[in-house]
């Protein structure tokens, strides 16, 4: 029977090895894994939606909201593949890309390489102009050399222009008059200016965001643009939004103007899919782990909120470490993300010693077991050695699993005379432990803890992995949701409308010119809000604003609270009063007596939350028993053990049953360790709790 057509939304996230696809209606959830597709990432979106469509009994015309996120923006950052850009820059200062901040990510490394520019040398250009840090004109802009600059890009073949001029955050008046000559002389080429994209102070995160923007505009404009136009011959009348890194939806013109800000949409919509878990049971510190093919996102989630930040580091040449990437100077959801996943490869290292990661197989062509010409061990393959994955239920049935392909990459590492079980056991342990070591260092990062946190475990992978990494972290409650494979698309679908804008206006807090100040915030909210508008219709809205602030004479700035209103006389001692509590929680203390300076302005306007958070209710407990037995290795203790096995859909809320067990559904296993016991909440979510040495469970 067909089901209701009111409220049918559609989520869609293509990661770099698989492409989730999620339709939700009043009455039911539908979701689907598919591989994606490398040459045509659209055409996996549109199958998966094809075949809940046609499994749901509902017509393209019925359904009301379509929200994608994809990696596209991020693998072109990463693999080298966008426009022919160029850069147009204030003369002296072409080499900022190269010179960065002058900080070296590996002190001790003599040959350490950083990441090349996306723009080469060659191809960035500098012409007289000139604005101050105040805003005032010290020299004009030279137009003639701005045509002569048009022309030598022409003859280049130059697809896409950042123009980046000094101190532009503080009047875009040259910037805006070199768009007009290079859309002149360039017809037809994009533009990205940094007093648009990212109009702040720090001349190598300002620009290299610029830059990043250009060089994946014109591949993310065709594509959006592409996809939008198929999704209208199918019959959609919707409205199409996207994810956006900082938690939020946005149009398709603003996301194909600002693509920069595509890069984390995925991990975005997992964040915002574990913070409705949290508001739900009520959590008030949680940390989300979201594991794919391809790469791990670790996320520590407080009062039912996502951490955020104002820049993310991308295409990291040092094995994800800090400062060896593209910094780009975009609203993003706070988190750490790793080659760790189900695609990660396995390998002997120069000493002969195990790794794994961050190299991933991908979809194509996959681990070893997908017998798509794989033959590199990865993770997926350890897992199906160990026997936790049902090589006939994978994917839903979509994707049928070679056991002995992969058992035999295993054995070909060659590593120690090990057999297959073996080295499954070391590249389960050496994934587990890297995300584990991962999460720890976060949490110091950030000053915070992680023992007195729930785990809350999705993607592909995660649950298969949760409950160890769970032990090695000292968590005692792990939940595993519904769809936890595809939780990232589910969370598209509870995300607002929204957008943000920051804006550099140098203030000392004593000093404060509240005039310019609420003048340009007031533009700011007016400029955020008429983005939202485009999608929001007349859904009512919401702004909040905050503002860097730091000592004076410090390198940098944390975030303050600000009131959603102007600025006045007296509020002075307010925003100082917000600043000592957000220093005092970010480093235990305050300064006496310094005086405090703001950088950057922030206003985020967004939709409000409509959609009421239910609580999950205890139902009447009941012990179930498995429908059969599996022998699977448990890593933490070497040998293999008999595992009980249910089926997800079979479980009922206030259901109870022991470890050790697999919870076997559509997207995904969860693993239920020796050392946890499982029950069913009134949400249908699987919540793990640790068992504390020598206690069983209760009957």
């Amino acid at each position: 029977m067909a089901e209701s057509r009111a409220m049918v939304k559609i989520g869609a996230d293509i990661g770099g090895t698989f492409t989730d696809v999620v339709l939700e209606t009043p009455e039911r959830r539908h979701s689907t894994k598919l591989l994606t597709t490398y040459d045509a990432p659209e055409r996996a979106l549109l199958d998966g939606v094809a075949l809940l469509l046609g499994e749901a009994g509902i017509a393209p015309g019925d359904v009301e909201l379509i929200v994608h996120g994809t990696t596209l923006a991020t693998n072109a950052l990463i693999e080298r593949r966008g426009a022919a850009t160029a850069l147009l820059t204030t003369e002296g200062f072409r080499d900022v890309l190269d010179l960065g901040t002058e900080s070296r990510f590996d002190q001790y490394d003599i040959a350490m390489e950083k990441p090349a520019p996306l723009v080469p040398r060659a191809l960035r250009i500098g012409v007289p102009e000139r604005i101050a840090a105040d805003g005032a004109v010290l020299l004009p802009l030279d137009e003639a050399a701005v045509r002569a600059a048009a022309a030598g890009f022409r003859a280049r073949g130059i697809q896409s222009v950042a123009i980046a001029f000094l101190h532009s955050y503080a009047n875009p008046a040259h910037e805006q008059a070199a768009a007009r000559i290079l859309a002149e002389e360039m017809p037809g080429a994009s533009l990205s200016l940094s007093s648009e994209v990212s109009p702040e102070m720090r001349e190598y995160e300002r620009f290299s965001t610029t830059v990043a923007n250009a060089y994946v505009q014109p591949l993310v404009d065709h594509y959006l643009r592409r996809l939008d136009d198929k999704l209208a011959e199918l019959g959609f009348a919707c409205p199409f939004y996207l994810m956006l890194s900082s938690g939020g939806l946005t149009t398709v013109d603003t996301a194909a103007r600002f693509p920069v800000r595509l890069v984390e949409s995925g991990p975005a919509g997992g964040a915002i899919f574990a913070a409705k878990i949290a508001r739900e049971r009520g959590i008030d510190r949680m940390v989300a782990l979201d594991v794919g093919g391809t790469t791990a996102k670790i996320c520590l989630i407080d009062e039912g909120r996502p951490q955020t930040s104002q820049g993310f580091e991308v295409a990291r040449v040092h094995r994800f470490r800090k400062g060896s990437g593209l910094p780009l100077r975009i609203p993003v959801v706070e988190m750490v993300e790793i080659g760790a996943g189900g695609g990660s490869i396995a390998a002997l290292d120069a000493a002969g010693r195990l790794q794994v990661g961050p190299h991933s197989a991908g979809s194509e062509p996959g681990p070893a077991a997908y017998g798509r010409g794989g033959t590199r061990p990865t993770v997926t393959d350890a897992d199906i050695t160990l026997g936790r994955i049902d090589p006939d239920a994978f994917a839903g049935g979509k994707v049928r699993l070679d056991t002995g392909a992969a058992a035999g990459a295993l054995a070909g590492l060659g590593a120690f005379g090990a057999d297959a079980a073996t080295l499954a056991i070391g590249v389960s342990e050496i994934v587990d432990e890297a995300m584990a070591s991962a999460a720890r260092v976060h949490a110091v990062e950030q000053g915070l803890t992680l023992e007195d946190r729930t785990l809350i475990a999705f993607g592909g992978c995660a649950p298969l992995h949760a409950a160890r990494i769970a032990e090695k972290l000292g968590v005692r409650e792990v939940i595993i949701p519904r769809n936890a494979g595809v939780g990232s698309a589910v969370g598209f679908l509870h995300a607002p409308i929204s957008y943000e804008l920051a804006r550099s206006l140098p203030q000392t807090l004593d000093r404060i010119d509240f005039a310019a100040v609420n003048a340009m915030l007031d533009e700011m909210a007016a400029s955020a809000d008429a983005l939202v508008a485009q999608g929001a219709g007349g859904r009512a809205r919401s702004e909040t604003r905050s503002c860097l602030a730091r000592y004076v004479g410090q390198g940098y700035e944390i975030p303050v609270p600000l009131p959603a209103r102007r600025l006045g006389e007296g509020d002075e001692a307010e925003i100082l009063a917000a600043f000592e509590r957000a220093y005092r929680d970010q480093y235990g203390g305050v300064t006496i007596a310094w005086p405090v300076e703001i950088l950057t302005w922030r206003v985020s306007v967004q939709t409000r939350e409509t959609e009421p958070v239910r609580l999950a209710q205890t139902a009447a407990s009941r012990t179930v028993d498995p429908a059969g037995y599996r022998e699977v290795i448990d890593p933490a203790s070497g040998t293999a053990e008999r595992f009980g096995l249910f089926r997800r859909e079979a479980l009922r809320p206030g259901d109870r049953f022991a470890g050790p067990a697999l919870v076997i559904e559509r997207e995904t296993t969860s693993v239920v360790s020796p050392a946890f016991d499982g029950a069913i909440d009134g949400h249908g979510y699987i919540v793990l709790t640790r068992r504390m040495p020598n206690e069983e469970m209760p009957r």
